[in-house]
């Protein structure tokens, strides 16, 4: 049975194109030609084709769309102009899954069916169904004739491997302000106190405050921009490093958006380039996030609805580390052991730690910390929370400066706290290396006794 193939080509390669995949011994067959991307994506919806050619300067063709042909079990092959190697790394920065040279005749128009039989063979990396229902794969591109692989983050900076990269650090929590972007904030300052380049994201949809509480315009570009870009195949680290200011050294800030109803500009498709590039521009990367984390279940009969809480469920989903923020308080410890509940039926998959904020007497009793670390321990099973003592005088004269805690307080107990949170969010990373290296040595001298006994053997 011939696969079918959904042709939204422009131009006069067109006509080429379909008489050699009519013509290719009944392995292909042209079933829908798509004057534009809402025809192919209706087209792939309805189960018309299993491969879509597509071409580079197709109106509205971004990341989003890619991923919704993903969705639909749909393979993408991207046509590019012979010889314009950045519109080919644009396609493959949007998802393709292959891009190829345009055809101008029916000898090259023979080559690219031979192309796309290669990308029906080859093993599927289309989608990783997430919860949110985004694609989290990275696809598999090749240039036609060069049979390369390509990073769908172009950037010229980060292709040399100079380091490992950065760490995602997602900070979360349930409703009721118990002090995330707080938390969010110092924990990167710390990190860049540390000797750690350290980039600082608002992510939150519904109440973002970063820019204002660090002195920046909250009309700034910011996260929204750093999307748009991702969403075009256009970002990569240099475009990050300049949405991004630093606000002190080794500190940079992507501020987020700055009304609640814009929430549609960021959507989970291009935040999870945002955080891929974001680990090649600094060591850390700590997200603000929403306190929401509702997959809403009422638009999935339609994928490509945006989803409010993209940016929270794409931020959890690809953190190393997730910092569970609650409040010290009878309501706020309740909230935080439905909260970690919650985020086990998600699924995130980054090591998790509990921090509990605004630690004080007179809502926990005499020796607050022993009873919050209890009542934790009992009902949630956690171990080791990270208490945050409640220092108004200090948190408030940094609100009215809009500046970091160790610039303005650099002895009060809130900011002691926070430096011991970063050295134990540091530490994690070296306790991994640690671990990683020791199982390679291992591995190795596993490799070793093996060639030492079939030499033996000889």
């Amino acid at each position: 049975m011939a696969v079918g193939v959904l042709c939204a080509v422009r131009g006069g390669a067109e006509p080429h194109i379909v008489r050699a995949m009519d013509g290719a011994g009944g392995r292909l067959s042209v079933t829908r030609r798509c004057a534009d991307l809402a025809e192919l994506v209706a087209a792939a919806e309805a189960g018309l084709g299993q491969v879509a050619l597509v071409s580079a300067d197709l109106p509205q063709l971004d990341r989003e769309a890619v991923a919704t042909l993903h969705r639909c079990g749909v393979r993408v092959v991207g046509l590019a102009d012979a010889g314009a190697r950045w519109v080919a790394e644009r396609l493959t920065a949007l998802g393709a899954d292959l891009v190829v040279d345009l055809p101008d005749d029916a000898a090259s128009a023979t080559s690219l069916v031979r192309d796309v039989v290669a990308v029906l063979e080859s093993p599927w990396a289309g989608t990783a169904a997430a919860p949110d229902g985004v694609d989290r794969a990275a696809p598999r591109a090749a240039r036609a004739g060069h049979a390369v692989e390509m990073s769908h983050v172009t950037s010229p900076a980060a292709s040399p491997a100079a380091r490992e990269p950065g760490r995602l650090v997602a900070v979360w929590g349930p409703t009721g302000a118990p002090g995330r972007t707080t938390i969010a904030m110092n924990l990167a300052a710390e990190l860049a106190v540390l000797g750690r380049s350290a980039l600082l994201v608002d992510a939150d949809t519904y109440g973002g405050t970063v820019a204002q509480a660090v002195g920046l315009l909250d009309e700034a570009p910011g996260l929204a921009a750093a999307a748009r870009a991702a969403g075009q195949g256009a970002l990569d680290v240099q475009a990050l490093a300049r949405l991004s200011p630093l606000l002190a050294p080794g500190l940079r800030v992507l501020s987020g958006i700055s009304r609640p109803d814009r929430w549609p500009e960021l959507p989970g498709t291009s935040l999870d380039v945002v955080w891929t590039v974001a680990r090649a521009l600094t060591e850390w990367t700590v997200v603000d996030c929403g306190f929401c984390v509702e997959q809403d279940e009422a638009l999935s009969y339609d994928t490509r609805a945006p989803r409010r809480n993209a940016a929270t469920l794409s931020a959890l989903c690809e953190a190393d580390e997730v910092l569970v923020v609650g409040g010290a308080d009878p309501i706020g410890v309740q909230r935080l052991v439905r909260a970690l509940g919650e985020l086990s039926e998600l699924g995130a998959p980054g090591r998790r730690t509990v921090v509990v904020n605004r630690v004080r007497p007179g809502v926990a009793g005499p020796r607050p910390g022993e009873a919050i670390a209890e009542a934790l321990a009992r009902y949630a099973g956690v171990a080791d929370p990270h208490l945050v003592p409640d220092d108004p005088g200090a948190l408030d004269a940094a609100l009215l400066d809009a500046r970091l805690l160790h610039e303005i307080v650099p002895g009060s107990a809130v900011r002691r706290a926070m430096v011991g949170l970063a050295t134990r969010v540091s530490s994690v990373q070296h306790e991994a290396r640690a671990a990683q290296a020791a199982e390679q040595t291992a591995t190795n001298e596993i490799d070793s006794s093996a060639v030492a006994a079939r030499l033996a053997k000889a």
